[in-house]
């Protein structure tokens, strides 16, 4: 045991010497660590939408019983949905970002290809991260369409235009 604590004492040494020259860590630790943020901030975002559906769905059964509740009851929910909807958008704005930032990168790498830098060609990870995006954009979506009369006639064409704006950056890049 003596033999394998001064191993790993001179071992984590060696990697505090190289990572104090080098003053990085390895690309693949990074590209991971991205993958995990983005997969995280999907995650947050589905977990956004299903709070949402909960939410009109809650509203919408409370609205036949709303003779036996409490004023404020019935309040509390339409002032609660538009909060957690931009909260949502906040969030799928963030995940597009991500996005656009992998894709920008994935460009540069492909230019540097052409000076012979090395180059991994594969597109599936890209792809299904752009899908899963769009996958959860429409999901959101569509509960903003369903929740437009609780928005208001004033909050609603913003999401929309921020909805476009999120789909069309997308497209572009």
């Amino acid at each position: 045991l003596r033999l394998v604590a001064v191993l790993k004492a001179i071992l984590e040494g060696e990697k505090a010497a190289v990572l104090k020259r080098d003053h990085h860590l390895p690309l693949s630790f990074h590209r991971r660590q991205e993958e995990l943020k983005f997969s995280l901030g999907l995650q947050r975002l589905q977990h956004r939408i299903r709070e949402i559906q909960a939410l009109r769905d809650g509203s919408a059964g409370e609205g036949g019983d709303g003779a036996m509740q409490s004023p404020m009851a019935g309040a509390a929910p339409p002032q609660e949905l538009p909060t957690l909807i931009l909260e949502a958008v906040k969030e799928l704005e963030l995940a597009k970002q991500q996005v656009l930032k992998r894709i920008q990168i994935w460009k540069r790498q492909q230019q540097l290809a052409g000076n012979g830098a090395l180059f991994e060609e594969n597109l599936a990870p890209l792809q299904k991260r752009c899908e899963s995006l769009v996958e959860v954009y429409f999901q959101l979506h569509q509960q903003v369409m369903a929740a437009s009369a609780e928005l208001g006639a004033e909050l609603l064409p913003r999401l929309l235009e921020r909805f476009n704006e999120v789909l069309s950056s997308l497209v572009k890049r």
